[in-house]
């Protein structure tokens, strides 16, 4: 059962808390994480390219000269594939990118991606993060606290305004529920910090 410090908002170690072998000391498993992590940024495509192909291009209507005694190829339409401004022959249209992986494949895949964050001593857990007011200085003395200069994945225990909102302003700082945290999204960010009632949440509903 693998121990972390457990930290305060003044980045001052005040005791230490025991994650659970099943979510945080999993074997990690590289393949399940890439799966993941494709399939994310699969079903975030929009999928709204489109090209026109002869039919749907304007113009082109009357046959460019006759069919025999001109000396040139024979033509059909001035909009055909082979001319400028010509329709596309097999271009892209709207698709939907979106499929699924089974559900044991995206546990194995969220809990080797946090296990890799305690592996590499890149996770802080809060015993409370709250703040009075919106105010992104607020959010950077935390930080600055942790010594965190990196990339960070903030993860609340329950929805929190004033932390968000502190929060969004920060380049490479991103805040998040337990019920939204994804793979990518844990891998992307170098440090990963989340609060003791989220780490709590996130055993009870992943292990």
């Amino acid at each position: 059962m693998p121990k972390v410090d457990l930290y305060n908002v003044k980045g001052e170690v005040v005791g230490d808390i025991s994650l659970s072998d099943d979510v945080f000391g999993v074997e990690i498993n590289k393949e399940a994480m890439h799966l993941a992590v494709v399939n994310q940024l699969a079903n975030s495509r929009q999928g709204t390219q489109s090209t026109k192909t002869k039919s749907e291009v304007r113009g082109g209507g009357k046959k460019p000269w006759r069919q025999k005694g001109t000396g040139r190829a024979r033509q059909g339409s001035i909009r055909s594939a082979q001319w400028i401004k010509g329709g596309i022959v097999l271009g892209p249209k709207p698709r939907s990118y979106r499929y699924s992986l089974p559900k044991k494949v995206k546990r194995i895949a969220l809990k080797s991606a946090l296990t890799s964050k305690v592996a590499s001593n890149d996770i802080f857990v809060l015993d409370a993060l709250s703040f009075e007011n919106i105010k992104t200085k607020h959010m950077v003395n935390v930080l600055g606290n942790l010594k965190v200069d990196s990339s960070a994945l903030v993860v609340l225990g329950a929805k929190d305004e004033n932390v968000e909102k502190s929060a969004r302003n920060i380049p490479g700082v991103k805040t998040a529920l337990v019920n939204t945290i994804n793979v990518f999204d844990i891998l992307k960010y170098n440090k990963f910090i989340i609060t003791k009632d989220a780490v709590s949440k996130v055993e009870e509903v992943y292990a």
